[in-house]
């Protein structure tokens, strides 16, 4: 069976998408949150990127051929932009430490 063809895999890389399409259309009123808002938004944010991190970590030890070439297109793409995915995920979580920072946390 390949790494898609398992029904657990679908169904959480399914939930990453719909969590991360959800936190990011509700990050777009972050501004107007309260300290509190802030706070739950960073630690949701924080918990879908551990998910986010550990999904593709399953990507790279698989031994897929379809697993092995999402891992090679994540790394041309974000090569366009001089990044890796171990920049994106540091990025991102120091993202999420300025935006700590600002309220205090």
């Amino acid at each position: 069976m390949g790494f898609f063809d398992s029904e657990i895999i679908q169904q959480e890389a399914m939930q990453l998408f719909q969590d991360y399409q959800s936190l990011t259309q509700l990050g777009s009123n972050y501004g107007k949150f309260d300290r509190e808002g802030k706070k739950m938004f960073i630690e949701q944010m924080e918990a879908m990127m551990d998910r986010y991190h550990i999904f593709m970590k399953r990507f790279e030890l698989s031994e897929d051929f379809t697993a092995k070439m999402t891992v090679e297109q994540l790394k041309t793409q974000l090569g366009q932009f001089g990044m890796t995915p171990d920049d994106m995920f540091r990025q991102m979580q120091q993202t999420l430490e300025r935006m700590k920072s600002e309220i205090d946390l």
